[in-house]
């Protein structure tokens, strides 16, 4: 009988042990890192890669065949409207061209020639001593002479053209050189050909730049014109540049299934830093929040392990009561009260504990569908909440908690209604002034 009864006090130790084991809960005073809220600027932005481009580049082609006989610009030279960028050799043109000067002579002597006959065939015709088909006949003559000399003196005209404009490879716009593509002696094919190509690249104007930045789908709901944006080079470190929205274009851009948007980004380029073709990391500014309480969401994530759920959520609900007027303080209290009791039938019917039927509502939560209003606040509603939110939907309010030490040594909680967020702080939405409040950060190991 004795072993008998050992036994059992052995098995009710190691349970009692066990259970202790499981709780997770320290032996020794838990000791905590601490954060401060503070007052600062916050951002929610988007984030992308972006190339730097001139506003306006104009690629240049020749009107005519040649080889390249000189070359008057270089990269980066300024050009005015007219200015002669090469020259391409003529001498076969102008062998061509005193080809057709003979032409030209040749017909004009015919047509000359043609036209005394006619007028001999007209003097005929009035004595009625020559037919009509025959005055016809040397009119036709005359017009195909006429014809012949028109065709030549055109063909004349383009050789000349060819020579004194086509020959030379003007600017047509006040700018910069960006690209030469030829050199002297190379053969360039005229732009009516399918195998020409431009010879040189010319920029309008390099004090005006252009971003052309990929925005994928999810984010490009929060992308408007004239919209703020910064951006920055990793050849120019420490410097940050503005710039503004110009367009969105509407024609996505499909790679690996990732659809994605062009935004087009206008910026400045006083000091000629900013070159073509660089790569630069872009934020746009969704929102901007300036003089704001903030806090580390760390914080905002912190949940004492000390502490069971049961204890923490009964806690948030205290915290949350403390932020509501009498009417909706009785209206929590009493939705609570029915909670518990569904969820106790509900627990003695499956067997499980109702504790874990009410937890979520002793958290602070919500019936699915609704909005969780604390003290009767309204929300600030963002300017750009993600682009999802209807214009007609009902403002979310999402509440946080934020755990501290009381006077007393013991943890306490405060509700606290959150605003935007950069990633690393959320905005605090609060009617009271807890700026300096210190709240814990996390627990030390």
């Amino acid at each position: 009988m004795k072993n008998h009864s050992w036994r059992i006090a052995a098995f009710a130790l190691a349970a009692l042990c066990a259970l202790a084991a499981c709780s997770g809960k320290k032996a020794g005073p838990t000791s905590y890192e601490f954060t401060n809220v503070r007052r600062g600027t916050l951002e929610r932005t988007v984030s992308s890669s972006g190339t730097i481009k001139p506003v306006s580049t104009v690629n240049v082609l020749p009107r005519m065949s040649g080889k390249v006989e000189k070359i008057f610009v270089d990269y980066n030279d300024p050009v005015s409207i007219g200015d002669i960028l090469a020259e391409l050799n003529t001498d076969v043109l102008r062998l061509k061209r005193e080809q057709q000067y003979a032409s030209v002579s040749k017909a004009r002597a015919n047509y000359e020639l043609q036209r005394i006959n006619y007028s001999n065939q007209q003097a005929l015709a009035e004595k009625n001593l020559i037919s009509e088909f025959e005055l016809r006949t040397s009119k036709t003559q005359l017009d195909g002479q006429a014809a012949d000399l028109a065709v030549a003196e055109a063909n004349l005209k383009e050789i000349e053209t060819e020579i004194n404009q086509y020959a030379y490879i003007t600017s047509p716009i006040n700018g910069i050189v960006l690209d030469r593509r030829i050199n002297v002696g190379d053969t360039v094919v005229d732009s009516s050909s399918n195998n020409s190509s431009s010879i040189f690249t010319l920029a309008e104007n390099l004090r005006e730049m252009q971003i052309e930045a990929m925005v994928g789908e999810l984010d490009v709901t929060s992308i408007s014109k004239g919209q703020e944006v910064r951006f920055t080079l990793e050849s120019l470190p420490g410097r940050v540049f503005p710039g503004v929205v110009e367009t969105l274009r509407m024609v996505p851009v499909v790679s690996n299934n990732v659809v994605s948007y062009t935004v087009v980004i206008n910026v400045e380029n006083r000091d000629g830093s900013l070159l073509p073709g660089m790569t630069c990391m872009v934020d746009f500014i969704v929102e901007r929040s300036v003089g704001v309480l903030m806090v580390s969401n760390a914080a905002l994530r912190y949940q004492p392990t000390s502490l069971s759920s049961e204890r923490i959520a009964e806690m948030v609900f205290n915290a949350g009561l403390e932020n509501m007027d009498d009417e909706q303080r009785k209206a929590a209290i009493e939705a609570r009260t029915q909670a518990q009791a569904q969820a106790q039938q509900a627990a003695q019917a499956s067997g499980q504990s109702a504790n874990s039927g009410i937890t979520g509502l002793m958290m602070g939560g919500a019936p699915a569908g609704r909005t969780m209003m604390m003290g009767g606040q309204a929300p600030r509603q963002n300017s750009r909440q993600g682009g999802a939110q209807s214009r007609n939907a009902a403002p979310v309010v999402v509440m946080r908690n934020l755990w501290y030490v009381g006077g007393d040594g013991k943890l306490e909680v405060m509700r606290v209604q959150i605003g935007i967020t950069n990633g690393s702080f959320t905005e605090i939405l609060s009617t009271e002034n807890i700026e300096g409040n210190q709240v814990i950060l996390r627990e030390r190991i």
